[in-house]
């Protein structure tokens, strides 16, 4: 397990991560993972800053393969994916969101 993927397990034990679905697009079953997920007006770095757009962050090993159009479902609403990009050295994925 990836020091990420250590990071993401105890982020998940401490309660910070939401629940994502995706569907993917070449008809693969469903797949559920955590995500740290940030929404317009969510603040950041401990109050540093402030988030102005969704935003989903997850290990590089899970959602392999989502893509700019995908829809996910978090915390019961849908949203299409924008755009997604390596973090850092590659471990950690992010993924901006437009909510349907």
């Amino acid at each position: 397990m990836s020091l990420v993927e250590q990071v993401y397990a105890a982020a998940a034990n401490a309660g910070l991560l939401k629940e994502c679905l995706w569907q993917p697009a070449d008809g693969a079953p469903v797949e559920s993972r955590l995500v740290g997920f940030s929404a317009p007006d969510d603040t950041l770095l401990d109050g540093l800053a402030s988030s102005t757009e969704y935003v989903i962050t997850y290990p590089a090993s899970a959602f392999v393969g989502l893509a700019a159009r995908d829809t996910v479902l978090i915390v019961g609403a849908s949203f299409q994916v924008r755009e997604v990009r390596a973090v850092g050295d590659g471990a950690e994925m992010r993924a901006k969101l437009t909510r349907l």
